[in-house]
C-alpha cells in the first residue's frame, strides 16, 4: 500500500507541473495578444502594462523549473517519465522566451508611435500575430493531450510564418528606398515583425517537444517529413 501511495502522489506531482506549464501558456497567450493590441492601436498603457507583466512569466517559469528539479531528485524518474520532464523543462524555456518576445513588441510599439510618423500599416503583422497565436494553441493542446498529429500541425504551420515574414520584410524594405524619412520606423515595424516569427519558432519547438515525449525520437533540426515519418511511423 505504501508503495502505491507513492506512486499516486508521484503522479500527481507530475499532473501539477503539467498544469502549471498549461497556465504558464496561457498568460504568455495573452501577454502576445495585448501587445499586438498595444501595436496596433497604438496603447501606451497596455503596453506598459505587458512590460510590467513579464516577471509573472518570469516567476511561473523559476517555479516550475524548481519542480522538476526535486522531481529528477526524489523520484529518479525512467524511460517515458524522463521524457516528460525533460519536456516540460524545454517548454517553459521557450515559453519565457515567447514572454520575453511579446515584452520587446510591446517596447516597439510605443517606439514607432512615439516618432510622430504617420501611422504605419499592420495588417500583415496583425495576420502573422493570428499564425503564431494559432501555432501556440496547438503547440500547448499537443502537450495537454501528449498529441503527436496535432504537434505535427504546428511544426508544419511554421512555414506559413516563415513565408509571411519574408512579405513583411520585402514591403519594408520597398518603404525604406521610397522614402527614406521612414528608415527608422520602418527598421522597428521589422524587428517587430522578426519578434512574432521567432514566437512561431519556439511554438515550433513546444510541438517537437511533444514527439520526443510521445515517440522517444528527437525531431528538431529535421526536415517536416522526417518529423511526419516519425510521428507517423513510416
Amino acid at each position: 500500500m505504501a508503495g502505491e501511495h507513492t506512486y499516486k502522489q508521484y503522479d500527481a506531482e507530475l499532473e501539477s507541473v503539467r498544469a502549471l506549464v498549461l497556465q504558464m501558456g496561457g498568460l504568455v497567450e495573452e501577454q502576445i495578444v495585448r501587445s499586438v493590441e498595444a501595436l496596433t492601436t497604438g496603447d501606451e498603457q497596455l503596453a506598459n502594462q505587458v512590460i510590467a507583466d513579464d516577471h509573472k512569466v518570469n516567476a511561473l517559469d523559476v517555479n516550475i523549473d524548481e519542480q522538476c528539479t526535486h522531481i529528477i531528485a526524489r523520484r529518479q524518474p525512467t524511460a517515458g517519465d524522463l521524457r516528460l520532464v525533460m519536456t516540460v523543462i524545454k517548454t517553459i524555456s521557450d515559453l519565457e522566451r515567447i514572454g520575453d518576445k511579446a515584452g520587446k513588441i510591446a517596447r516597439l510599439s510605443k517606439r514607432i508611435y512615439s516618432s510622430g510618423l504617420s501611422r504605419p500599416r499592420f495588417r500583415e503583422i496583425e495576420l502573422m500575430s493570428e499564425l503564431v497565436l494559432e501555432m501556440l494553441r496547438k503547440a500547448l493542446d499537443a502537450f495537454a493531450r501528449l498529441d503527436p498529429e496535432l504537434a505535427l500541425e504546428v511544426s508544419r504551420a511554421d512555414e506559413k510564418v516563415d513565408e509571411e515574414f519574408r512579405s513583411v520584410f520585402r514591403q519594408l524594405i520597398t518603404f525604406m528606398m521610397e522614402d527614406p524619412r521612414t528608415i527608422s520606423q520602418s527598421l522597428d515595424v521589422m524587428f517587430t515583425a522578426k519578434a512574432i516569427e521567432r514566437i512561431g519558432d519556439h511554438a515550433k519547438n513546444i510541438a517537437e517537444y511533444v514527439i520526443y515525449t510521445v515517440k522517444g525520437k528527437d525531431v528538431r533540426h529535421t526536415t517536416p517529413e522526417e518529423i511526419e515519418q516519425q510521428v507517423r511511423g513510416e
